[in-house]
């Protein structure tokens, strides 16, 4: 079913659907007790995504959106998978199961394991699994043993599972920055000196323009909605950038205020400006360009670029002999609408500009980053309140992991202090990152996959290949609360390991534990579980890490693993020895709200780079020719979906509901190819390689570019190819994927139960 897409965002229906999936999921007292604590503090953080709370003193009783209680309803769900679940339904069974289907069946209970040439899993002993575990990896050399990471994982767990890798011998650490935002670790690193924004909370109190591009806040983090409302009242403009028209970024009805119950809500974007797929590069160019073309120099903060920035004359040079004309076309915008953008932005003292996946997931993405980047640096605008860069990421821990050392490349001075602190010898040579562990695992160089949390199939592209690299490996380990695809296209040896959740009390032998994360804007929060775990077989993630190391690595080893299993606080104050900024880590994160980390840009305009500045960068723009009947595809979420994890099969801001397997496509795309909208097409990817397709999708009428389309992920990862990445970060370009348009014979390849 389809209508036409909402106008505004929240408001009643986010309220409805928040008590009528937590209640459905929970029961009104399980519910009420989580709700009531979630983001507060002494309660848990969401385990959505990773924007911030306010200050304690600041926060409303309820502090949460819509897209969080449906992550809390799926973890804390009465549903409940145990052995005799497994023993109804092989694993031949479960695999043509939809996702929402696998993850409806409730939370993991006990550990399982899919032993050589069985058809179900079956219960196994922790010990016996851990056991097993360990003899396998023993008998691999380590760097065929590859060690993923989930963003939803707490930074105590991180700490001790990097340890562990590296103990084991291996820097195979991938994660899911990899598929998201490690274009942004990347350009910011080099070019700012340190990979994490340089914004903080207040500062959108105090900007006078926000940037919102390639983003879709309210559905990926309706919080920020909050924030942008209130900058949007205290005076700012706000532009969104962004192929589609989103909901939230139109009309904010903001459930905690009358005006957002029953009046008309807050206006936010001032302008939409929808830029044709692969555009955001020449737009920001062309901004760039006509910074430098201005003959007043009140929109060039030469001050700021002459004490902190290097690379400015080439910059300048290089801008000059640009092309307007055909950066404007690359955008696919009309040229008065970015003259008025521009307006705004050349004016502002105080900019911000935020990205997420639509900046990320492009093959030019690093340029983009760049080409913002500059802008931000032609202005002045870091180091300035109300002013910055500020990548919003997903997850709620994605950043703190890789802070916690998650990465397959980590630098010598983290190696170093490891070594230091625990009396090891950490390996040196990088590791695998995730597509590159695709790679290795499909061509048998790796025979293990270890996940901690995630969903590893549906998260990386290439579905097919990916399905067939872990169904040919000799082991499989899912460390997880739900059941997902991952567990059912296993190795020939799979063990699940059940762990407690975020929103888990976690009890040990040394009392009531909590763990911490990262936020987007860097701030270290404590989070503590209220619920009572599904079942007492279920260990925290921080116990099943070290219980695992202990039976890897021998009783002999350094890092005391017994010790650190049940006492976070022991696990922190190693980490306080180990990460830069972590000092008194114990004590600065219980207090209220946690504790800030260091971030040189923003708080000293100190550029921690090889020359100490800041750097200006020259960026070179191409236009990919397209071939007749050719669309561009973006894969994105729909409204009731977090990540791989589907909720529902009603993306109620679209107006489409009922059916995942849609593809949204401009009107007039539908009457040059000839088709209509209702139809059921394939879609066949055109990159080089073997045929990829994807078969009974309807399309969908939808303001998107001309030449542009979309469709859900992860159904549609089946298209893009492991090689389809950025050269500078190995981040599929999900926003890039050459496709056509077939009928449709039949519906063979699809799953819907």
């Amino acid at each position: 079913m389809t209508e036409a897409p909402d106008r505004w965002a929240t408001g009643l229906p986010a309220i409805a659907t928040t008590v009528n999936r937590t209640f459905q999921a929970m029961g009104p007292r399980r519910a009420g007790s989580a709700l009531r604590v979630i983001n507060q503090p002494g309660g848990f953080d969401c385990p959505g995504c990773s924007w911030p709370e306010a200050p304690p003193g600041e926060r409303h009783h309820i502090e949460f959106c819509e897209s969080g209680a449906k992550a809390v309803a799926e973890e804390a769900t009465r549903a409940r998978i145990d052995e005799s679940f497994f023993a109804r339904h092989s694993i031949a069974d479960l695999r043509t199961r939809s996702d929402y289907c696998l993850g409806q069946a409730g939370r993991l209970t006990c550990p399982m394991i899919k032993r050589p040439g069985g058809t179900h899993y079956e219960p196994i002993a922790w010990d016996a699994a851990f056991a097993e575990i360990a003899k396998q990896l023993r008998a691999l050399e380590p760097d065929r043993a590859v060690f993923y990471t989930s963003g939803r994982t707490g930074n105590e767990a991180a700490f001790v599972y990097q340890l562990m890798a590296r103990s084991y011998g291996t820097n195979n650490l991938p994660d899911c920055s990899n598929m998201c935002h490690e274009p942004t670790s990347f350009a910011l690193g080099r070019s700012i000196g340190i990979g994490k924004g340089s914004v903080q909370m207040d500062d959108f109190a105090q900007a006078e323009v926000i940037l919102v591009v390639g983003q879709n806040p309210g559905s990926n983090h309706p919080r920020m909605l909050t924030t942008l409302e209130q900058a949007k009242r205290a005076g700012a403009h706000i532009i969104a950038i962004n192929p589609l028209p989103e909901a939230g970024l139109i009309r904010y009805k903001n459930p905690q205020t009358v005006r957002g119950i029953v009046g008309h809500g807050t206006d936010i974007a001032d302008l939409h400006l929808p830029v044709r797929l692969g555009g955001d590069h020449a737009l920001f160019q062309l901004w760039n360009h006509r910074l430098l073309a201005q003959p007043s120099s009140a929109f060039v903060d030469r001050a700021f670029i002459d004490a902190h920035t290097s690379g400015f004359d080439e910059l300048e040079r290089h801008l000059a002999d640009v092309d307007v004309d055909a950066l404007l076309a690359v955008t696919g915008l009309p040229s008065a609408l970015v003259d008025r953008a521009f307006a705004m932005i050349a004016g502002a003292r105080r900019l911000i500009i935020c990205w997420a996946m639509g900046i990320t997931q492009h093959l030019d993405a690093v340029d983009t980053i760049d080409e913002m980047t500059n802008l931000a640096l032609l202005g002045g605008h870091i180091g300035r309140p109300g002013a910055g860069l500020c990548p919003i990421r997903g997850h709620s821990n994605v950043q703190g992991d890789r802070t916690m050392g998650i990465f397959e490349r980590p630098s010598a001075e983290l190696l170093d202090a490891l070594d230091a602190e625990f009396g090891i010898t950490s390996p040196r040579p990088p590791g695998l990152d995730t597509l590159d562990a695709v790679r290795a695992l499909s061509t048998g160089e790796a025979r293990a996959l270890i996940s901690l949390g995630g969903n590893f199939v549906r998260a990386t592209p290439d579905t097919d290949l990916t399905e067939r690299a872990l169904a040919g490996a000799q082991l499989t380990v899912q460390i997880s609360t739900k059941l997902n695809r991952s567990h059912v296209v296993c190795g020939e040896t799979a063990i699940i390991l059940p762990t407690l959740g975020r929103t888990d009390v976690d009890r040990s032998p040394r009392g009531p534990q909590f763990v911490t994360v990262e936020d987007s804007m860097s701030v270290v929060h404590s989070s503590t579980g209220v619920l009572e775990p599904p079942s007492a077989e279920l260990r925290s993630e921080v116990a099943i890490v070290c219980d695992l190391a202990a039976a890897l690595l021998g009783a002999d080893h350094p890092v005391p693993w017994g010790a650190l299993r049940d006492d976070n606080d022991r696990v922190r104050d190693h980490v306080a020895a180990v990460i830069p900024g972590f000092a008194e880590f114990n004590r600065r994160v219980r207090i209220p709200g946690g504790f800030v980390l260091p971030h040189p840009p923003r708080d000293e305009r100190r550029f921690p780079t090889d020359d100490g500045t800041a750097h200006l960068t020259a960026t070179t723009v191409t236009r990919r020719a397209m071939a007749a009947g050719e669309l561009l595809l973006q894969t994105l979420r729909s409204h009731d979906q977090y990540n791989t994890t589907v909720y529902g099969h009603h993306d109620r801001y679209r107006g489409i509901s009922g059916d995942r397997h849609v593809v949204m496509v401009n009107p007039a795309d539908i009457d040059r190819l000839g088709v209509r909208d209702g139809d059921l097409v394939d879609l066949v990817g055109l990159l080089p390689g073997p045929e990829r397709r994807v078969s009974g999708y309807r399309i969908v009428s939808y303001p998107t570019p001309v030449g542009c389309a979309a469709a859900y992920y992860p159904e549609a990862n089946v298209l893009i190819p492991l090689d389809h990445h950025g050269a500078d970060a190995q981040t599929p370009a999900a926003k890039a994927v050459p496709i056509r348009l077939e009928r449709s014979v039949d519906r063979g390849d699809r799953v819907d139960r």
